[in-house]
């Protein structure tokens, strides 16, 4: 059992959508197993009267359970969740699965918010589930919605500095959007080597991922679209100055002071 986490508009669903070409690993885009996770937590606390019935093992077989039903009619040998929020459970992680990696995906965070940005202006008919089905706003209001503390951007964020910088950050390996998508086979190699697993040759011209109808639902059509060829596309930003520049120094894996030891980053 493995996992992939990070920010937004990173390219979790492009790795995912790469890994399914393996035969050995099951991947996708974000599913329910993090909410769960937390919502059984939070049952089995103190809130509930009941709760003396449940000790910390109790929690520990009933949390692994939940994966293992949840995966229990999958034949893959490698199975990867995806979900924005497993950064922050890293120290649950390590003590469910010890033998668990964690690979987040980055990005620098103006193309990120530039990235949601695109997709809102794009779908102008269509209110987005990521604002509520609310109309109207502005760039700047959408921005600091998303970049706010639990906002879509500002949460994973967060989480992402606390696993870079806690205790399990040799479980972590941070994949650049940018080296992802520039340099596949290279950050692929990467990921192999960093879980242990055997080198796969992957078809980065022919990708195929399609949950059009998930997206579509939120409100959102081509949130989770996957091109049919892993590559660059540089492109002008939609972001005023301003508030471009207001995230770019937030990249702190891109400087080697800001690096703890045993921190890998591609």
């Amino acid at each position: 059992m493995h996992f992939i986490s990070g920010l937004p508009r990173s390219g979790s669903t492009l790795l995912a959508a790469l890994l399914r070409q393996n035969p050995r690993c099951e991947a996708g885009m974000s599913g329910p197993l993090a909410g769960l996770f937390g919502a059984l937590l939070g049952e089995m606390s103190a809130r509930n009267e009941f709760s003396v019935f449940i000790d910390d093992a109790k929690r520990q077989r009933i949390l692994h359970g939940l994966f293992d039903n949840f995966y229990a009619d999958c034949d893959a040998e490698v199975i990867f969740d995806t979900n924005r929020a497993w950064c922050a459970w890293m120290p649950a992680i390590v003590q469910l699965f010890p033998a668990a990696k964690v690979i987040a995906c980055v990005r620098d965070l103006p193309w990120v918010i530039d990235s949601i940005e695109r997709i809102i202006q794009r779908n102008v008919f269509s209110p987005s589930s990521i604002f509520n089905y609310t109309a109207g706003g502005t760039v700047y209001t959408r921005a600091n919605g998303v970049a706010a503390q639990n906002g879509m951007v500002g949460a994973p964020f967060d989480a992402l500095k606390q696993a870079c910088y806690g205790a399990q950050r040799d479980r972590l390996l941070l994949v650049q959007y940018e080296t992802l998508t520039t340099d596949p086979a290279k950050t692929m190699h990467a990921i192999y080597a960093f879980l242990g697993e055997p080198p796969f040759e992957h078809d980065f011209d022919h990708i195929d991922y399609d949950v059009t109808e998930f997206d579509d639902r939120a409100g959102t059509p081509g949130l989770h679209t996957v091109g049919g060829t892993v590559k660059a596309q540089p492109r002008d930003t939609l972001l005023p100055p301003d508030l471009f520049h207001r995230f770019v120094h937030d990249a702190f894996w891109r400087d080697p002071r800001n690096i703890p030891d045993g921190l890998r980053v591609v």
